[in-house]
């Protein structure tokens, strides 16, 4: 049977690092590789003395042997994944963002174990996790996830995204390229954010995989999302969205208050629309009742 493993940079609270982790370990992730992006830290003890976590914190000694630390953090996660591929002894290893969660409708190394041996890596699609105030708080909160309208779906931003149909284009506020899982053990392949190179070329990955999605926190929290705004609009993602980027420059905060409230809150009739055209995944993760095994030890 197929195995696999995770490579993550992170910088987050303490229990989203353990929601993250939890959850992968229960789906049956054989080694998550976790680099602390701030090295002071507090280490969770649970993932310290956890024997498929390996923990790496990112300071002063770590970046001189790994000749110097990048100023951009997109390029520390990459920095990061690929000095960890060397070390991996799983059949496959994923690169993904703590607020990124993996989802298959079977067990992920079956999944793989059914990948033909030619290919070299698989593309996860991404499903962004729509805000839901009624939901109970449960880390990580969301059960909506809507993908990408592109193709055939084109006709149905109106109803989705309203007049905001131009502002985010395909119908979602973060990446819309996903992210892979690569074989491991291959001569000079390197895992990069968003896919794999392999002889100094990116590796051709045309096609997601029809079981493989990538459920992703990137707005559902509303506070939170406000918070990284200014971020996100200079050195995130935004900064690569010129439609959004010049809209929320230009917004006011009750502009922006209307616009999330339009396209990160799905109503009934829509939710139950994209949904049934596979635009709206309805999935429940259960991340406090899994972090709460993690820290019983249930999870080794």
């Amino acid at each position: 049977m197929a195995s696999w493993s995770i490579v993550a940079t992170v910088k987050a609270p303490e229990e989203k690092i353990l929601a993250f982790t939890a959850h992968h370990l229960a789906i049956g992730c054989d080694h998550i590789w976790l680099y602390f992006d701030d090295p002071d830290a507090p280490v969770p003890t649970a993932l310290a003395n956890h024997a498929r976590v390996t923990v790496t914190l990112c300071g002063d000694a770590y970046w001189q042997a790994s000749n110097k630390r990048p100023p951009t953090h997109q390029n520390r996660q990459a920095r990061n994944a690929r000095n960890t591929y060397p070390q991996v002894t799983t059949d496959w290893l994923a690169h993904i963002d703590v607020d990124e969660f993996i989802h298959a409708p079977r067990p992920l190394a079956d999944v793989l174990n059914d990948v033909p041996a030619e290919t070299i890596a698989v593309k996860l699609e991404p499903f962004e996790a729509m805000h839901d105030p009624m939901l109970p708080d449960d880390i990580f909160t969301a059960r909506e996830f809507r993908g990408a309208l592109r193709h055939e779906h084109w006709p149905r931003r109106r109803k989705a995204l309203g007049d905001y149909r131009k502002v985010i284009r395909d119908g979602m506020l973060s990446h819309t390229v996903g992210k892979v899982i690569c074989r491991a053990g291959i001569p000079r392949l390197f895992p990069r954010l968003h896919a794999v190179m392999l002889d100094g070329s990116f590796v051709p990955i045309p096609d997601w995989h029809p079981e493989l999605k990538l459920l992703h926190f990137h707005a559902q929290d509303r506070k939170a999302w406000l918070e990284v705004l200014p971020f996100r609009l200079t050195k995130g993602a935004y900064q690569f969205r010129p439609e959004l980027q010049e809209f929320l420059n230009a917004a006011t905060p009750e502009e922006i208050d209307k616009f999330y409230r339009r396209t990160q809150i799905l109503s009934l009739e829509t939710a139950a629309e994209l949904a049934a055209v596979g635009r709206v995944l309805i999935v429940d993760l259960g991340l406090r009742r899994k972090v709460s095994s993690l820290l019983a030890g249930d999870l080794g």
